[in-house]
């Protein structure tokens, strides 16, 4: 935990770091390395030395920059940048490095508000003053995160005339204000639009408490609880203080105890099933999550399409007893959506995004190329041949012409191939396009399925893509129709789905190669209903007429999805999610296998295997295919 004293030192010797990193990279230098390469190996040295972590790891690929699991990815250079491309690279990754260097993970997750909007703009108020605290200190650092947070704001269309309170999320205008308050700097020109919709709103509710908080930057601990005023001023949090006034009403309840001794018993046994103090418990264990282990640059003022790895360990271990579990209901269907990738973008798009796809794959063409020969080997080995004899057309059955030799009044004989049973089957990849999933593993996973569903189809079997995501963050249409209806409690799912199909089980892999590139498109990856996603999956392979029917789940965690998180008891999306899973596994023919990246899923999945380096997912789906077909007609129940 990095405390005041440790603040101040670093701010204060962030010039003597950055001054060194050049001499390092000088050091490090090999002869005969490209202008890229140097390049790269400068940003890694500086953000080292700004994030005070000299062993961190640095990595490059995507086209977005963000922290993950402790690692900061960063995205490619270009062979050619220009001034504006580095500032922008700079930039992104002092944003990361300042984060790593001033956030307070045990003191952010102990006074953060519950999940939301207030969440939202309490998490960017702690970006601003990260990158505040560096900017102030050096003047060049400054220049580089106004120029990233300039391309950012562009990227989202923020500098718009016609952007309005509708269409900016309100978290993004504090997050631009606040750093505009906090370094003295006006905001870049890319936030014009946004910050001419929200600031004289925000400067009338809360311009004091902005103020406030500009005076706290090197305390974490003060500047959150002015982070809460802040949010109290805007009508976003009610209960800024609520551990004392917890305190205070139980000193009440013993004293009224005290003095009317048994009055209440009766009352408390009512209360008891569903009290305050427990839905306050579970509301404690829902937020208190480490939001460090995920962190988006493109996404630091809080609405981040990284989630925290913690989510998944807010589920319990063993299910709810069923009079526990809430029951699952979604407040509207109207706003979701199923759609094609196709219609989700225009054909030279996705054909930019393929090879955009096919790019960063490069590396692993020859790993992937050895996995599809592997899997196509095991699955042709797997056609036992047999034929149907004496029949009167087919192919000529050349060993029974013979007959014809010696009896020419004997009929010419065919035979014809039997269909098997391992030719009967349609396989479903599922995959989980939600922004945790963003960069790498999201890469690795569209790419081996491409190469699972070209595989399968030279060797006779269907296949068919698929994955699911939100259409907004935090809700979207469904959430604020329902705000417009007067918040009716325990409202059920609060989000409005978007359900892809990649390449349909009847398409040809070549029509629904450059589909697949869509995932790489920014802002598509958002949250995850596992549960309703895997329901329409299973819906999708009953209606297929195959025999045999496997379904393959990639996904990095639990359910998330804020708005209904917060908004409903605890739990919801997770046993939904366990009882789908317990249909398809104990109650139907369809064989349902997982792929966990970065998380053991095997909680929820009977039949899984777990992946911690993204690297090794093309080989677990191959051999988690070729199992499946190694005992045809058996499922994971009846193995079991």
């Amino acid at each position: 935990m990095a405390d005041h004293d440790y603040l101040s030192d670093l701010a204060t010797s962030l010039k003597g770091r950055v001054a060194s990193a050049p001499a390092q990279v000088r050091h490090q230098s090999m002869t005969g390395e490209t202008p890229k390469e140097t390049f790269k190996r400068a940003i890694a040295a500086t953000t080292k030395a700004i994030s005070g972590n000299k062993e961190l790891d640095v990595k490059y690929g995507g086209d977005v920059a963000g922290l993950v699991r402790g690692a900061v990815q960063l995205p490619v250079p270009p062979s050619k940048p220009t001034p504006a491309a580095i500032a922008k690279a700079r930039g992104e990754a002092d944003a990361l490095a300042l984060r790593i260097a001033f956030h307070d993970a045990d003191v952010f997750n102990g006074l953060q508000p519950p999940a939301g909007e207030p969440r939202a703009i309490f998490e960017a108020l702690e970006q601003a003053r990260c990158e505040s605290i560096g900017a102030n200190a050096m003047t060049g650092m400054a220049d580089n995160l106004h120029a990233a947070g300039d391309a950012r704001a562009r990227r989202r269309g923020y500098h718009k005339d016609d952007v309005t309170q509708d269409t900016a999320p309100l978290s993004e205008a504090v997050g631009l204000l606040a750093r505009e308050v906090f370094t003295g700097r006006k905001a870049p020109k890319g936030a014009d639009g946004i910050l001419s919709a929200w600031r004289d709103y925000i400067e009338n509710a809360a311009g004091d408490s902005l103020k406030a908080l500009s005076e706290n930057l090197d305390d974490s601990e003060a500047f959150a609880r002015v982070a809460l005023d802040f949010l109290k001023d805007m009508h976003l949090h009610d209960d800024p203080t609520g551990a004392e006034e917890e305190d205070e009403q139980q000193e009440e309840s013993k004293e009224n105890e005290q003095e009317n001794p048994g009055e209440d018993d009766n009352q408390d046994d009512e209360e008891t099933p569903g009290s305050t103090e427990t839905d306050d418990a579970d509301a404690t264990e829902e937020t208190d999550t480490d939001a460090q282990d995920e962190i988006d640059a493109d996404n630091v003022d809080g609405e981040s399409d990284e989630q925290p790895d913690d989510m998944a360990a807010m589920s319990p271990q063993q299910p709810a007893l069923p009079n526990e579990k809430p029951p699952y209901n979604v407040y509207t269907t109207q706003f979701d959506e199923l759609i094609k990738a196709e219609e989700l973008c225009e054909a030279e798009e996705l054909a930019r995004l393929r090879g955009y796809l096919d790019g960063h794959m490069a590396n692993l063409s020859s790993v992937i190329a050895r996995l599809a020969n592997r899997l196509q080997r095991r699955l042709l080995a797997q056609q036992q041949r047999s034929w149907n004899f004496d029949l009167e057309e087919g192919v000529l059955d050349t060993a029974r012409l013979t007959r014809v030799v010696t009896d020419p009044m004997q009929a010419l004989s065919f035979k014809e191939e039997k269909e098997t049973d391992f030719r009967d089957t349609v396989v479903s990849i599922v995959i989980d396009n939600s922004g945790s999933m963003r960069g790498r593993p999201i890469m690795v996973a569209a790419v081996c399925a491409d190469i699972l569903a070209r595989t399968l189809e030279r060797c006779g079997v269907k296949a068919e893509i698929l994955g699911f995501t939100t259409r907004a963050w935090k809700g979207g249409s469904s959430f604020q129709d329902w705000i417009a209806q007067g918040k009716p409690k325990m409202p059920g799912r609060l989000n409005d789905l978007r359900h892809i199909i990649y390449k349909s089980a009847d398409m040809p892999w070549r029509r629904a190669k450059n589909n697949l590139g869509l995932m790489m498109r920014e802002g598509l990856l958002k949250e995850n209903i596992d549960g309703e996603a895997l329901d329409w999956a299973y819906g999708r392979l009953q209606a297929r007429p195959e025999q045999r029917k496997i379904m393959m789940v990639i996904s990095d965690g639990a359910p998330v999805d804020d708005a209904t998180q917060s908004q409903n008891k605890s739990g919801l999306l997770e046993n939904h999610l366990r009882m789908v899973i317990d249909k398809i596994e104990n109650r139907s023919d369809t064989e349902l296998v997982a792929i966990g990246i970065g998380h053991d899923v095997t909680r929820w999945y009977a039949r899984a295997v777990t992946i911690m380096d993204v690297e090794q997912l093309g080989g677990a789906m191959t051999e988690k295919l070729a199992e499946l077909f190694d005992e045809p007609g058996k499922s994971p129940r009846r193995r079991r």
